[in-house]
Protein backbone atom coordinates (compact mmCIF):
# COMPACT_ATOMS: atom_id res chain seq x y z
CA UNK A 1 0.00 0.00 0.00
CA UNK A 2 1.43 3.57 -0.89
CA UNK A 3 1.64 6.61 1.07
CA UNK A 4 -1.33 8.10 -0.21
CA UNK A 5 -3.43 5.00 0.68
CA UNK A 6 -2.23 5.82 4.45
CA UNK A 7 -3.54 9.21 4.76
CA UNK A 8 -6.53 10.07 5.86
CA UNK A 9 -8.01 12.89 8.43
CA UNK A 10 -8.95 13.60 12.02
CA UNK A 11 -12.16 13.65 11.28
CA UNK A 12 -12.03 9.90 9.41
CA UNK A 13 -9.86 8.58 12.54
CA UNK A 14 -12.83 10.04 14.96
CA UNK A 15 -15.92 8.73 12.57
CA UNK A 16 -14.22 5.14 12.60
CA UNK A 17 -14.34 5.17 8.90
CA UNK A 18 -10.58 3.88 8.76
CA UNK A 19 -9.42 1.82 5.57
CA UNK A 20 -8.80 -2.09 6.44
CA UNK A 21 -4.49 -2.03 8.19
CA UNK A 22 -4.95 1.06 8.69
CA UNK A 23 -7.06 1.50 12.11
CA UNK A 24 -4.76 0.42 14.70
CA UNK A 25 -6.57 -1.24 17.62
CA UNK A 26 -4.60 -1.49 20.88
CA UNK A 27 -5.11 -4.89 23.33
CA UNK A 28 -7.96 -4.79 25.98
CA UNK A 29 -5.83 -5.16 29.06
CA UNK A 30 -5.01 -1.30 28.21
CA UNK A 31 -8.80 -0.18 29.01
CA UNK A 32 -8.52 2.17 26.14
CA UNK A 33 -12.26 2.20 25.71
CA UNK A 34 -13.89 2.60 29.15
CA UNK A 35 -16.97 4.42 27.81
CA UNK A 36 -19.46 2.22 29.31
CA UNK A 37 -18.19 2.61 33.25
CA UNK A 38 -16.92 6.58 32.57
CA UNK A 39 -20.26 7.81 33.67
CA UNK A 40 -19.23 12.02 34.08
CA UNK A 41 -21.47 13.79 32.58
CA UNK A 42 -20.84 17.27 30.45
CA UNK A 43 -22.48 20.14 32.19
CA UNK A 44 -19.30 22.83 32.25
CA UNK A 45 -20.57 25.48 29.56
CA UNK A 46 -18.54 28.01 27.45
CA UNK A 47 -18.52 30.27 29.88
CA UNK A 48 -17.22 28.16 32.68
CA UNK A 49 -14.80 26.86 30.66
CA UNK A 50 -13.39 30.38 29.54
CA UNK A 51 -13.22 31.58 33.10
CA UNK A 52 -11.36 28.91 34.46
CA UNK A 53 -9.00 28.93 31.17
CA UNK A 54 -8.52 32.41 32.26
CA UNK A 55 -8.35 32.26 36.22
CA UNK A 56 -9.28 29.21 37.61
CA UNK A 57 -5.74 28.60 39.55
CA UNK A 58 -4.97 32.14 40.64
CA UNK A 59 -4.08 32.02 43.68
CA UNK A 60 -1.21 33.35 46.31
CA UNK A 61 1.58 32.27 44.28
CA UNK A 62 0.83 35.71 41.77
CA UNK A 63 -0.78 38.21 43.87
CA UNK A 64 1.83 37.49 46.82
CA UNK A 65 4.85 35.60 45.06
CA UNK A 66 5.53 38.69 42.64
CA UNK A 67 7.11 40.06 46.24
CA UNK A 68 9.40 37.65 46.35
CA UNK A 69 10.50 37.42 43.29
CA UNK A 70 10.80 41.25 42.65
CA UNK A 71 12.90 40.89 46.18
CA UNK A 72 14.93 37.92 44.69
CA UNK A 73 15.92 38.90 41.15
CA UNK A 74 14.98 42.19 40.80
CA UNK A 75 12.71 44.09 38.13
CA UNK A 76 14.42 42.96 35.05
CA UNK A 77 15.14 39.43 36.91
CA UNK A 78 11.74 38.85 37.69
CA UNK A 79 10.54 39.90 34.52
CA UNK A 80 13.17 37.47 32.62
CA UNK A 81 12.35 34.28 35.01
CA UNK A 82 8.04 34.82 34.32
CA UNK A 83 8.43 35.60 30.47
CA UNK A 84 10.17 31.94 30.57
CA UNK A 85 8.24 30.04 32.80
CA UNK A 86 5.09 31.55 30.80
CA UNK A 87 6.47 30.43 27.54
CA UNK A 88 7.28 26.99 29.15
CA UNK A 89 3.27 26.88 30.55
CA UNK A 90 2.48 27.94 27.15
CA UNK A 91 4.45 25.17 25.32
CA UNK A 92 2.42 22.87 27.48
CA UNK A 93 -1.04 23.95 27.33
CA UNK A 94 -0.81 24.19 23.34
CA UNK A 95 0.43 20.06 23.82
CA UNK A 96 -2.52 19.51 25.88
CA UNK A 97 -4.98 21.11 23.78
CA UNK A 98 -4.41 19.97 20.67
CA UNK A 99 -4.17 16.26 22.18
CA UNK A 100 -7.60 16.91 24.10
CA UNK A 101 -9.04 18.60 20.65
CA UNK A 102 -8.46 14.63 19.68
CA UNK A 103 -9.33 12.92 22.39
CA UNK A 104 -11.39 15.29 24.62
CA UNK A 105 -12.15 11.96 27.57
CA UNK A 106 -11.54 11.03 30.67
CA UNK A 107 -7.87 10.69 32.05
CA UNK A 108 -6.35 13.48 30.49
CA UNK A 109 -2.86 13.83 30.16
CA UNK A 110 -1.85 10.69 32.74
CA UNK A 111 -3.83 8.81 29.96
CA UNK A 112 -2.42 9.89 26.50
CA UNK A 113 1.05 8.99 28.10
CA UNK A 114 -0.19 5.52 28.91
CA UNK A 115 -1.97 5.59 25.52
CA UNK A 116 0.98 6.88 23.07
CA UNK A 117 4.26 6.85 25.42
CA UNK A 118 3.80 3.77 27.81
CA UNK A 119 0.89 2.75 30.29
CA UNK A 120 4.13 3.17 33.09
CA UNK A 121 4.41 6.64 32.12
CA UNK A 122 0.59 7.09 32.62
CA UNK A 123 0.68 5.33 35.84
CA UNK A 124 4.14 7.69 36.70
CA UNK A 125 2.87 10.77 36.01
CA UNK A 126 -1.05 10.37 37.29
CA UNK A 127 -0.12 9.65 40.43
CA UNK A 128 2.72 12.19 40.82
CA UNK A 129 0.06 14.26 39.69
CA UNK A 130 -2.32 13.69 41.83
CA UNK A 131 -0.21 13.65 44.65
CA UNK A 132 1.23 17.75 43.30
CA UNK A 133 -2.71 19.11 43.18
CA UNK A 134 -4.14 17.15 46.41
CA UNK A 135 -1.25 18.83 48.46
CA UNK A 136 -1.74 21.94 47.07
CA UNK A 137 -5.14 22.17 48.49
CA UNK A 138 -4.20 22.45 52.04
CA UNK A 139 -1.78 25.05 51.17
CA UNK A 140 -4.06 27.32 49.19
CA UNK A 141 -6.58 26.91 52.41
CA UNK A 142 -3.46 27.83 54.69
CA UNK A 143 -3.28 30.59 52.61
CA UNK A 144 -6.17 32.09 52.77
CA UNK A 145 -6.53 31.53 56.68
CA UNK A 146 -3.28 33.37 56.59
CA UNK A 147 -5.04 36.00 55.04
CA UNK A 148 -7.90 36.55 57.29
CA UNK A 149 -5.34 37.39 60.31
CA UNK A 150 -5.15 40.75 58.40
CA UNK A 151 -8.26 41.81 60.14
CA UNK A 152 -8.08 38.89 63.04
CA UNK A 153 -4.42 38.36 64.20
CA UNK A 154 -6.09 36.04 67.54
CA UNK A 155 -4.32 32.90 66.45
CA UNK A 156 -6.61 30.59 68.72
CA UNK A 157 -9.37 31.39 66.31
CA UNK A 158 -7.22 29.66 63.33
CA UNK A 159 -8.29 26.55 63.43
CA UNK A 160 -11.93 27.41 63.44
CA UNK A 161 -11.07 29.49 60.15
CA UNK A 162 -9.39 26.65 58.76
CA UNK A 163 -11.97 24.38 59.03
CA UNK A 164 -14.62 26.26 57.85
CA UNK A 165 -12.99 27.42 54.32
CA UNK A 166 -12.22 23.36 54.28
CA UNK A 167 -16.40 23.08 54.60
CA UNK A 168 -16.73 25.18 51.51
CA UNK A 169 -14.03 24.03 49.19
CA UNK A 170 -15.34 20.78 49.89
CA UNK A 171 -18.67 21.51 49.58
CA UNK A 172 -18.28 23.01 46.63
CA UNK A 173 -16.84 19.79 44.56
CA UNK A 174 -19.46 17.35 46.35
CA UNK A 175 -22.42 19.39 44.89
CA UNK A 176 -21.30 18.38 41.26
CA UNK A 177 -19.35 20.01 38.88
CA UNK A 178 -22.33 22.31 37.77
CA UNK A 179 -22.07 23.93 41.07
CA UNK A 180 -17.94 24.15 40.75
CA UNK A 181 -18.52 25.53 37.44
CA UNK A 182 -20.84 28.49 38.73
CA UNK A 183 -18.66 28.91 42.20
CA UNK A 184 -15.46 29.22 39.57
CA UNK A 185 -17.24 31.62 36.82
CA UNK A 186 -18.13 33.48 40.04
CA UNK A 187 -14.16 33.58 41.67
CA UNK A 188 -12.49 33.99 38.21
CA UNK A 189 -14.48 37.33 37.62
CA UNK A 190 -13.44 38.83 40.75
CA UNK A 191 -9.99 37.78 40.47
CA UNK A 192 -9.29 38.85 37.16
CA UNK A 193 -11.44 42.83 38.28
CA UNK A 194 -8.66 42.69 40.59
CA UNK A 195 -5.65 41.90 38.95
CA UNK A 196 -7.03 44.64 36.11
CA UNK A 197 -7.66 46.96 38.98
CA UNK A 198 -3.87 46.46 40.67
CA UNK A 199 -2.56 46.56 36.92
CA UNK A 200 -4.14 49.87 36.46
CA UNK A 201 -3.86 51.63 39.97
CA UNK A 202 -0.07 50.66 39.72
CA UNK A 203 0.15 52.18 36.57
CA UNK A 204 -1.65 55.61 37.80
CA UNK A 205 0.82 55.68 40.88
CA UNK A 206 4.02 54.91 38.81
CA UNK A 207 2.52 57.96 36.06
CA UNK A 208 2.08 59.70 39.21
CA UNK A 209 -1.44 60.38 39.76
CA UNK A 210 -1.90 59.20 43.74
CA UNK A 211 -2.52 61.15 46.39
CA UNK A 212 1.37 62.19 46.90
CA UNK A 213 1.73 63.25 43.14
CA UNK A 214 5.00 61.93 43.24
CA UNK A 215 5.76 60.38 39.40
CA UNK A 216 8.12 57.24 39.93
CA UNK A 217 8.61 56.43 36.41
CA UNK A 218 11.40 53.54 36.20
CA UNK A 219 13.54 55.43 38.94
CA UNK A 220 13.82 52.28 40.80
CA UNK A 221 15.59 50.17 37.88
CA UNK A 222 18.05 53.28 38.26
CA UNK A 223 18.35 52.78 41.96
CA UNK A 224 18.87 49.99 43.67
CA UNK A 225 18.91 48.77 39.94
CA UNK A 226 17.15 45.95 37.20
CA UNK A 227 18.41 43.01 38.63
CA UNK A 228 19.16 41.48 42.50
CA UNK A 229 21.43 38.86 43.98
CA UNK A 230 20.78 35.48 45.87
CA UNK A 231 22.98 36.33 48.34
CA UNK A 232 24.72 32.97 47.84
CA UNK A 233 27.94 34.64 45.74
CA UNK A 234 28.41 37.95 47.69
CA UNK A 235 31.63 38.67 46.19
CA UNK A 236 31.01 37.68 42.96
CA UNK A 237 27.77 39.99 42.16
CA UNK A 238 27.39 38.72 38.51
CA UNK A 239 27.31 35.06 39.49
CA UNK A 240 24.88 35.83 42.62
CA UNK A 241 22.38 38.03 40.32
CA UNK A 242 22.13 35.17 37.70
CA UNK A 243 21.66 32.54 40.79
CA UNK A 244 18.81 35.08 41.61
CA UNK A 245 17.19 34.60 38.21
CA UNK A 246 18.06 30.58 39.02
CA UNK A 247 15.81 30.55 42.13
CA UNK A 248 13.15 33.25 41.42
CA UNK A 249 12.22 30.53 37.97
CA UNK A 250 11.51 27.80 40.62
CA UNK A 251 9.36 30.00 42.57
CA UNK A 252 7.39 32.06 39.30
CA UNK A 253 6.63 28.64 38.72
CA UNK A 254 3.92 28.56 41.59
CA UNK A 255 2.03 31.31 39.80
CA UNK A 256 1.90 29.15 36.85
CA UNK A 257 0.68 25.85 38.37
CA UNK A 258 -2.54 24.38 37.54
CA UNK A 259 -2.99 25.92 34.22
CA UNK A 260 -4.19 22.83 32.77
CA UNK A 261 -7.13 22.44 34.70
CA UNK A 262 -9.25 23.21 31.22
CA UNK A 263 -8.08 20.32 29.62
CA UNK A 264 -8.62 17.89 32.25
CA UNK A 265 -11.88 19.23 32.65
CA UNK A 266 -12.49 18.71 29.25
CA UNK A 267 -14.53 15.11 29.88
CA UNK A 268 -17.35 17.33 31.54
CA UNK A 269 -17.28 20.40 29.58
CA UNK A 270 -20.23 20.83 26.52
CA UNK A 271 -18.42 21.18 23.05
CA UNK A 272 -15.45 20.23 24.59
CA UNK A 273 -13.40 20.55 21.33
CA UNK A 274 -14.84 23.61 20.39
CA UNK A 275 -14.55 25.23 23.80
CA UNK A 276 -10.90 24.31 24.65
CA UNK A 277 -9.31 24.92 21.61
CA UNK A 278 -10.96 28.76 22.20
CA UNK A 279 -9.41 28.72 25.53
CA UNK A 280 -6.18 27.20 24.73
CA UNK A 281 -5.67 30.26 22.34
CA UNK A 282 -6.37 32.66 24.60
CA UNK A 283 -3.68 31.77 27.08
CA UNK A 284 -1.15 33.54 25.22
CA UNK A 285 -3.06 36.24 26.28
CA UNK A 286 -3.66 35.41 29.44
CA UNK A 287 0.43 35.23 30.41
CA UNK A 288 1.29 38.23 28.55
CA UNK A 289 -1.60 40.54 30.21
CA UNK A 290 -2.03 39.18 33.95
CA UNK A 291 1.89 37.63 34.52
CA UNK A 292 4.13 39.88 32.35
CA UNK A 293 2.35 42.83 32.45
CA UNK A 294 2.02 42.26 35.79
CA UNK A 295 5.12 41.24 37.05
CA UNK A 296 6.86 44.43 34.93
CA UNK A 297 4.39 47.16 36.98
CA UNK A 298 5.37 45.79 40.14
CA UNK A 299 8.93 46.37 39.34
CA UNK A 300 8.30 49.94 38.47
CA UNK A 301 6.45 50.94 41.85
CA UNK A 302 8.06 48.86 44.57
CA UNK A 303 12.16 48.96 44.83
CA UNK A 304 13.46 45.17 45.57
CA UNK A 305 15.02 45.98 48.27
CA UNK A 306 12.19 47.70 49.95
CA UNK A 307 12.36 45.87 53.91
CA UNK A 308 8.33 45.46 53.29
CA UNK A 309 8.69 42.95 50.92
CA UNK A 310 10.69 40.30 53.22
CA UNK A 311 8.03 40.05 55.46
CA UNK A 312 6.38 37.25 55.10
CA UNK A 313 3.05 37.75 56.59
CA UNK A 314 1.40 35.71 54.34
CA UNK A 315 -1.62 38.79 53.87
CA UNK A 316 -2.09 41.50 51.43
CA UNK A 317 0.65 43.66 53.79
CA UNK A 318 3.58 41.62 51.46
CA UNK A 319 1.81 42.36 48.11
CA UNK A 320 4.00 44.76 45.90
CA UNK A 321 0.88 46.67 45.14
CA UNK A 322 0.06 46.99 48.74
CA UNK A 323 3.59 48.36 49.46
CA UNK A 324 3.17 50.64 46.80
CA UNK A 325 -0.45 51.88 47.71
CA UNK A 326 0.74 52.59 51.60
CA UNK A 327 3.87 54.35 50.20
CA UNK A 328 1.36 56.57 48.14
CA UNK A 329 -1.04 57.40 50.75
CA UNK A 330 -4.01 55.21 49.74
CA UNK A 331 -5.52 53.75 52.58
CA UNK A 332 -8.47 52.36 51.79
CA UNK A 333 -7.94 49.68 49.30
CA UNK A 334 -5.29 47.17 50.84
CA UNK A 335 -8.58 45.53 52.69
CA UNK A 336 -9.94 45.61 49.70
CA UNK A 337 -7.39 43.41 48.61
CA UNK A 338 -6.90 41.35 50.96
CA UNK A 339 -10.48 40.17 50.82
CA UNK A 340 -10.09 39.45 46.69
CA UNK A 341 -6.19 37.66 47.49
CA UNK A 342 -8.54 35.23 50.31
CA UNK A 343 -11.03 34.91 47.62
CA UNK A 344 -8.16 33.75 45.38
CA UNK A 345 -6.81 30.99 47.68
CA UNK A 346 -10.21 29.77 48.45
CA UNK A 347 -11.07 29.37 44.60
CA UNK A 348 -7.35 27.72 43.72
CA UNK A 349 -8.05 25.44 46.42
CA UNK A 350 -11.29 24.35 45.23
CA UNK A 351 -9.86 24.31 41.42
CA UNK A 352 -7.12 21.83 42.84
CA UNK A 353 -9.44 19.78 44.62
CA UNK A 354 -11.15 18.87 41.31
CA UNK A 355 -8.40 18.47 39.41
CA UNK A 356 -6.92 15.65 41.76
CA UNK A 357 -10.41 13.91 42.36
CA UNK A 358 -10.66 13.54 38.20
CA UNK A 359 -7.12 12.73 38.12
CA UNK A 360 -7.83 9.70 40.50
CA UNK A 361 -10.82 8.94 38.62
CA UNK A 362 -9.07 8.52 35.77
CA UNK A 363 -6.37 6.14 36.81
CA UNK A 364 -8.90 4.46 38.79
CA UNK A 365 -11.49 4.03 34.75
CA UNK A 366 -7.90 2.28 33.09
CA UNK A 367 -7.10 -0.31 36.32
CA UNK A 368 -3.67 2.04 37.75
CA UNK A 369 -5.60 3.01 40.70
CA UNK A 370 -8.54 0.97 43.15
CA UNK A 371 -11.66 0.24 40.89
CA UNK A 372 -13.53 2.03 44.15
CA UNK A 373 -12.62 5.07 42.95
CA UNK A 374 -14.06 5.26 39.42
CA UNK A 375 -18.19 5.19 40.93
CA UNK A 376 -19.66 7.57 40.02
CA UNK A 377 -23.65 8.57 41.16
CA UNK A 378 -26.26 9.12 39.11
CA UNK A 379 -25.52 12.53 38.00
CA UNK A 380 -21.93 11.93 37.54
CA UNK A 381 -20.17 12.96 40.26
CA UNK A 382 -17.07 10.72 40.94
CA UNK A 383 -18.11 10.75 44.87
CA UNK A 384 -15.59 8.04 46.05
CA UNK A 385 -12.90 9.84 44.54
CA UNK A 386 -13.65 13.56 45.46
CA UNK A 387 -14.52 12.28 49.16
CA UNK A 388 -11.31 10.49 49.12
CA UNK A 389 -9.39 13.93 47.35
CA UNK A 390 -11.18 15.69 49.87
CA UNK A 391 -9.32 13.82 53.09
CA UNK A 392 -6.00 15.59 52.17
CA UNK A 393 -7.60 19.21 52.87
CA UNK A 394 -7.34 18.38 56.91
CA UNK A 395 -3.74 18.39 56.34
CA UNK A 396 -4.01 22.16 56.63
CA UNK A 397 -5.15 21.73 60.38
CA UNK A 398 -1.26 20.77 61.06
CA UNK A 399 -0.40 24.32 60.39
CA UNK A 400 -2.07 25.38 63.88
CA UNK A 401 0.84 23.51 65.51
CA UNK A 402 4.43 24.51 65.23
CA UNK A 403 5.67 20.80 65.19
CA UNK A 404 3.22 19.84 62.51
CA UNK A 405 3.67 22.97 60.72
CA UNK A 406 7.55 21.41 59.93
CA UNK A 407 6.13 18.04 58.49
CA UNK A 408 3.57 20.05 56.54
CA UNK A 409 6.50 22.08 54.70
CA UNK A 410 8.16 19.15 54.04
CA UNK A 411 4.87 17.88 52.23
CA UNK A 412 4.75 20.95 49.89
CA UNK A 413 8.39 20.91 49.22
CA UNK A 414 7.80 17.32 48.36
CA UNK A 415 5.35 18.31 46.09
CA UNK A 416 7.47 21.21 44.17
CA UNK A 417 8.65 19.23 41.53
CA UNK A 418 5.79 17.20 40.61
CA UNK A 419 4.41 20.03 38.69
CA UNK A 420 7.51 20.28 36.53
CA UNK A 421 7.15 16.24 35.61
CA UNK A 422 3.34 17.20 34.71
CA UNK A 423 4.34 19.74 32.19
CA UNK A 424 7.40 17.57 31.17
CA UNK A 425 5.31 14.50 30.55
CA UNK A 426 2.69 16.30 28.48
CA UNK A 427 5.33 18.10 26.45
CA UNK A 428 6.83 14.50 26.25
CA UNK A 429 3.86 12.86 25.50
CA UNK A 430 2.98 15.53 22.54
CA UNK A 431 6.46 14.86 20.79
CA UNK A 432 5.31 10.93 20.58
CA UNK A 433 1.52 11.94 19.73
CA UNK A 434 2.98 14.07 17.38
CA UNK A 435 5.14 11.28 15.77
CA UNK A 436 2.26 8.67 15.78
CA UNK A 437 -0.17 11.30 13.99
CA UNK A 438 2.48 11.79 11.16
CA UNK A 439 3.59 8.03 10.97
CA UNK A 440 -0.01 6.86 10.32
CA UNK A 441 -1.24 9.47 7.90
CA UNK A 442 -3.11 11.57 10.23
CA UNK A 443 -3.91 15.62 9.33
CA UNK A 444 -3.51 17.65 12.67
CA UNK A 445 -4.21 20.30 11.05
CA UNK A 446 -8.12 18.92 10.95
CA UNK A 447 -8.25 19.20 14.55
CA UNK A 448 -10.24 21.97 16.36
CA UNK A 449 -6.98 23.19 17.80
CA UNK A 450 -3.65 22.65 16.17
CA UNK A 451 -0.29 25.04 16.33
CA UNK A 452 1.81 25.57 13.73
CA UNK A 453 4.95 26.12 16.12
CA UNK A 454 4.49 22.08 17.09
CA UNK A 455 6.57 19.91 17.54
CA UNK A 456 9.35 23.15 18.37
CA UNK A 457 7.12 24.14 21.48
CA UNK A 458 6.97 21.03 22.80
CA UNK A 459 10.93 20.78 22.55
CA UNK A 460 11.10 23.59 23.84
CA UNK A 461 8.87 23.37 27.06
CA UNK A 462 10.18 19.69 27.57
CA UNK A 463 13.89 21.00 27.77
CA UNK A 464 13.09 23.65 30.13
CA UNK A 465 10.96 21.13 32.23
CA UNK A 466 14.24 18.96 32.76
CA UNK A 467 16.14 21.75 33.85
CA UNK A 468 13.78 23.53 36.20
CA UNK A 469 14.03 20.22 37.80
CA UNK A 470 17.60 19.54 38.07
CA UNK A 471 17.79 23.17 39.43
CA UNK A 472 15.28 22.83 42.09
CA UNK A 473 16.45 23.21 45.44
CA UNK A 474 20.24 24.34 43.84
CA UNK A 475 20.59 26.90 46.61
CA UNK A 476 20.56 23.68 49.58
CA UNK A 477 24.68 23.15 48.46
CA UNK A 478 25.40 26.58 49.80
CA UNK A 479 24.56 25.35 52.85
CA UNK A 480 23.99 21.97 52.76
CA UNK A 481 21.55 20.06 54.92
CA UNK A 482 20.25 16.12 54.36
CA UNK A 483 16.66 17.28 55.28
CA UNK A 484 17.31 20.26 52.27
CA UNK A 485 18.39 18.07 50.06
CA UNK A 486 15.99 15.64 50.45
CA UNK A 487 12.83 17.77 50.42
CA UNK A 488 14.19 19.00 46.97
CA UNK A 489 15.42 16.13 45.36
CA UNK A 490 13.47 13.18 46.42
CA UNK A 491 10.73 13.15 44.40
CA UNK A 492 12.92 12.03 41.56
CA UNK A 493 13.57 8.65 42.80
CA UNK A 494 9.84 8.62 43.79
CA UNK A 495 8.45 9.75 39.81
CA UNK A 496 11.20 6.81 38.47
CA UNK A 497 10.34 4.10 40.93
CA UNK A 498 6.81 4.90 40.48
CA UNK A 499 7.92 4.35 36.70
CA UNK A 500 9.80 1.45 36.89
CA UNK A 501 7.92 -0.34 39.49
CA UNK A 502 4.85 -0.97 37.30
CA UNK A 503 6.75 -1.05 34.28
CA UNK A 504 8.17 -4.88 35.86
CA UNK A 505 4.88 -5.52 37.20
CA UNK A 506 3.24 -5.14 34.22
CA UNK A 507 6.04 -5.66 31.42
CA UNK A 508 4.60 -2.37 29.63
CA UNK A 509 6.55 -1.53 26.70
CA UNK A 510 6.72 1.90 24.75
CA UNK A 511 4.61 2.15 22.10
CA UNK A 512 6.26 2.20 18.69
CA UNK A 513 4.29 4.89 16.21
CA UNK A 514 2.74 2.48 13.95
CA UNK A 515 1.52 0.60 17.35
CA UNK A 516 -0.25 4.02 18.65
CA UNK A 517 -4.39 3.91 19.09
CA UNK A 518 -5.69 6.94 17.86
CA UNK A 519 -9.37 5.51 17.56
CA UNK A 520 -10.68 3.29 20.59
CA UNK A 521 -12.87 5.11 23.34
CA UNK A 522 -12.56 8.79 21.54
CA UNK A 523 -16.03 9.41 21.12
CA UNK A 524 -16.85 11.35 17.45
CA UNK A 525 -17.61 15.23 17.34
CA UNK A 526 -21.04 14.57 16.07
CA UNK A 527 -21.28 12.83 19.71
CA UNK A 528 -19.30 15.92 21.61
CA UNK A 529 -20.49 18.89 19.71
CA UNK A 530 -23.46 20.88 20.17
CA UNK A 531 -24.75 23.03 17.30
CA UNK A 532 -22.41 26.31 16.94
CA UNK A 533 -24.99 29.64 16.92
CA UNK A 534 -22.82 32.43 16.24
CA UNK A 535 -23.45 35.63 18.67
CA UNK A 536 -26.14 38.04 17.52
CA UNK A 537 -26.04 41.60 18.42
CA UNK A 538 -23.66 43.83 20.38
CA UNK A 539 -23.99 42.12 23.84
CA UNK A 540 -23.45 38.13 22.96
CA UNK A 541 -20.74 39.46 20.50
CA UNK A 542 -19.22 40.97 24.30
CA UNK A 543 -20.20 37.74 25.80
CA UNK A 544 -18.35 35.76 22.97
CA UNK A 545 -14.97 37.64 23.54
CA UNK A 546 -15.11 37.76 27.18
CA UNK A 547 -16.33 33.96 27.64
Amino acid sequence: MSNEDHKFDADSVEKNQLDVGVHVVADRKHNFDVASIDLVQRRLKQRHVQMIAIAGTLGTGLFLGSGKALSGAGPVGALIAYALVGSVAYSSLCSIGEMTSHAPISGTFPHFAARWVDPALGFAVGWNYFYTNVITVPVEITGAQILITYWDSNTNRAGIYTAIIIVFACATNVFGVRYFGEAEFVFSLIKLTMITGLILVGLIIDLGGSPNHHRLGFQYWKNPGVLAGAQLEPTHVGLDRFLGILNVLVQASFSFQGMELVAIAASETESPRRNIAKAVRRVFFRILVFYILGIFITGLIVPYNDPNLLQSTGTAAQSPYVIAMTNAGIKVLPSIINAGVMTSAFSAANSFLFCSSRILYGLALRGQAPKIFARCTNSGLPHIAVGFSSIFALLALMNIKSGSATVFNWFVNLSTVGGFFGWGSINLTYLFFHRGMKYQGIDRTKLHYWNRLQPWLSIWGLSWCIFFILINGFSVFWSFTAAGFLTAYINIPLFFSLYFGWKYVKKTEIWKPEEMDFVTGIPTPEETEGPYYPPVGFWEKLAAILF
